[in-house]
C-alpha cells in the first residue's frame, strides 16, 4: 500500500476519532479502540492478526502504567482523606504570611499537584482561596488562577500523572529522567506562570454572584469556609464535604459532590507540614537514586542493583503507599479496614484512566503494525521540523480539538514514535520530548475541557473572562515550557 493511501487512511482515522469524541459524544476508550480496528482493517492488518494487534498494544501498554496510575491515586486519596493537603497548604500560607498568599497557594498547587489529581486538588485547594479572599477583600481569581495552572502544569508533565507515564513508556523514555529534569522545568514554568496572573488579575473580573456571595458573605470571618452547598451540575464542593468524581480521560472531570461530611477522625490532629511533604517527595527520591545509580554505578554493583529495585516507579510508589498508609492512617487512628476502604476507594474513579491509556497504546501498536507509523515518519522527517517542535505542536494540536491532555499525549506519542526510533535521539533527548509534549497538552484549555469548565465554575467566571484568563494563562505557560525544553535541548 502506498504511503498517500497510508496517510489518508491515518488523516481519516484521527479525524473519526475527534468526532467520535466531540460530536458523538462516544466515550474516548471506545472511540479509540473503535478507531484503532478501523484503521487497522483499512490499512490491511490481516484478520487473524487483528486480536493479536489489539491485545499486545494493550498488555504492553498497561502493563507498565496501570499499577503506577493505580498506586499514585492511592497515595493522592490518601493524602486528601487524612486532612493531609488541606494541612499543608494552611502552612504554607502561615510560612509566606498574608502578603504572599497567592504565590503560596500557588506553591501548594504545584507540590500537592503531583500525587493529586487535578479536580481533587480543586476541591481540596478551593475552599482555603474562597477564605483567603474572604478575609482580604482581594478578588478571588487573585488567589485561584496561578493555583489552578500550576496543578494543571504538573498534571500535563510530570508522572505518576496518566499521560506523562503513558508518553514516557511509549516513545522510551526515562522517567527518573523525566522527573530529575521536569520537576525544576516545571517549577520555573509554575513560577513565571504566576507573574503572568499576577499581571492578568490586576483588572477585575464580571464574578459569578452566587459564587460572589458565598466568597464574600456578610459576617464571613473565619479564615477558611465551611462546607459549601451541594453542587452536583455547578462543580462546588466543601472542604468537608465527601467527593465522588466523575473523571474523563483526561484524568480530571466534573466533581460530583454528596453532602459535607465531618473529616474521618475529628480529634486527631492533622499531620504536619513535614510529614506531607516527606511523603510525597519520597517516591520521586527513590525513582532519582535509581536513575542515578543506573547512569553513575558499574553493572554489578550491589549498591545500583539495591537503587534499580528501589527506583523503579512501582517500587517507590508502593513504597509510599505503604508509608502514607501507617504515618496518614495508621498511626494517627485508622484501623486496617478504614485503610483498605480509603485505598479502595481510589481505584473507580481512575479506572477509565486506564482504560483510555490502554486504548492509546492499541492505537500506536496499530499504527505501526499497519505501516502507517513509517508513512508518517517519512513525511515528517522530510518537513525538515525537529523532533521536539513536532512533539510540541502535535499535542498541543490534538489538545486544542478535542479537550483531554491525557488523550492529546498519547495519541501524539502513537504517531511520533516510529520518527523518534528512527532518530536514534539519545535518553536526554526523548526525556526532554515528552517534557514538550506535556507542554502541549497543558497549553489550549478552553470550552471542550473539562477542566476548564471545573475551574471557571469554582472561579465564578463566565466564559469570556475564562478564555482571556484560564485559557491565554494555560497557553502562555504551555509555550514557556516548551521554550524551556528547547533551551535545554543543546546540553542533552
Amino acid at each position: 500500500m502506498s504511503h498517500t493511501t497510508l496517510l489518508l487512511i491515518a488523516l481519516a482515522g484521527v479525524s473519526t476519532l475527534l468526532l467520535l469524541i466531540l460530536r458523538a459524544k462516544v466515550q474516548p476508550f471506545v472511540a479509540l479502540v473503535v478507531v484503532s480496528v478501523g484503521v487497522a482493517l483499512a490499512a490491511g492488518v490481516p484478520a487473524a492478526k487483528l486480536v493479536e494487534t489489539i491485545e499486545s498494544g494493550m498488555g504492553s501498554t498497561l502493563g507498565h502504567i496501570a499499577t503506577i496510575i493505580a498506586l499514585g491515586a492511592m497515595i493522592g486519596r490518601i493524602i486528601e482523606l487524612s486532612g493531609g493537603a488541606q494541612a499543608f497548604a494552611h502552612s504554607l500560607i502561615d510560612r509566606f504570611g498574608s502578603r504572599r498568599t497567592p504565590l503560596a497557594l500557588t506553591v501548594a498547587g504545584f507540590v500537592l499537584g503531583i500525587p493529586v489529581f487535578f479536580e481533587v486538588g480543586l476541591i481540596i485547594l478551593m475552599p482555603i482561596a474562597y477564605g483567603v479572599a474572604r478575609a482580604s477583600r482581594k478578588p478571588l481569581l487573585v488567589y485561584t488562577l496561578p493555583m489552578g495552572a500550576a496543578m494543571l502544569t504538573v498534571h500535563a508533565f510530570l508522572p505518576p500523572h496518566p499521560g506523562a507515564v503513558a508518553v514516557t513508556q511509549a516513545i522510551g523514555a526515562d522517567q527518573g529522567l523525566v522527573l530529575l529534569i521536569g520537576i525544576p522545568l516545571t517549577a520555573v514554568v509554575v513560577l513565571l506562570g504566576y507573574l503572568v496572573s499576577r499581571r492578568m488579575t490586576r483588572r477585575e473580573y464580571p464574578m459569578d454572584p452566587a459564587v460572589y456571595a458565598e466568597v464574600y458573605g456578610e459576617g464571613a470571618t473565619d479564615a477558611v469556609p465551611g462546607p459549601l452547598p451541594d453542587a452536583v451540575t455547578e462543580g462546588r464542593g466543601g472542604a468537608g464535604g465527601s467527593t465522588q468524581r466523575a473523571i474523563g480521560a483526561d484524568g480530571h472531570g466534573t466533581a460530583v459532590l454528596t453532602k459535607p461530611t465531618a473529616p474521618a477522625t475529628p480529634e486527631v490532629r492533622p499531620p504536619s507540614f513535614g510529614m506531607v511533604l516527606a511523603l510525597i517527595v519520597t517516591p520521586i527520591l527513590l525513582i532519582l537514586l535509581g536513575t542515578l545509580g543506573q547512569n553513575l554505578l558499574a553493572e554489578g554493583n550491589t549498591l545500583r542493583a539495591v537503587l534499580t529495585v528501589l527506583g523503579a516507579p512501582m517500587v517507590a510508589l508502593l513504597i509510599d503507599v505503604a508509608l502514607c498508609a501507617y504515618f496518614l492512617g495508621g498511626r494517627r487512628g485508622w484501623d486496617r479496614a478504614r485503610i483498605a476502604e480509603v485505598m479502595g476507594s481510589a481505584l473507580p474513579p481512575v479506572a477509565m484512566v486506564i482504560l483510555v491509556a490502554g486504548a492509546g497504546g492499541v492505537f500506536g501498536k496499530v499504527l505501526v503494525a499497519s505501516g502507517i507509523g513509517d508513512a508518517i515518519a517519512d513525511v515528517l522527517d522530510r518537513t525538515g521540523l525537529p523532533a521536539l517542535f513536532l512533539a510540541f505542536l502535535m499535542a498541543l494540536a490534538l489538545r486544542a480539538a478535542q479537550g483531554s491532555t491525557t488523550v492529546a499525549l498519547i495519541t501524539t506519542a502513537g504517531i511520533l514514535t516510529p520518527l523518534l526510533q528512527r532518530a536514534d535521539l539519545s535518553t536526554g533527548q526523548l526525556s526532554l520530548v515528552a517534557l514538550a509534549m506535556g507542554a502541549g497538552g497543558l497549553a489550549v484549555s478552553h470550552i471542550n475541557d473539562a477542566g476548564y469548565w471545573m475551574f471557571t465554575k469554582l472561579a465564578g467566571l463566565d466564559v469570556a473572562s475564562g478564555l482571556r484568563t484560564w485559557t491565554v494563562l494555560t497557553t502562555t505557560m504551555g509555550a514557556i515550557g516548551f521554550a524551556l525544553t528547547a533551551a535545554l535541548w543543546p546540553l542533552v
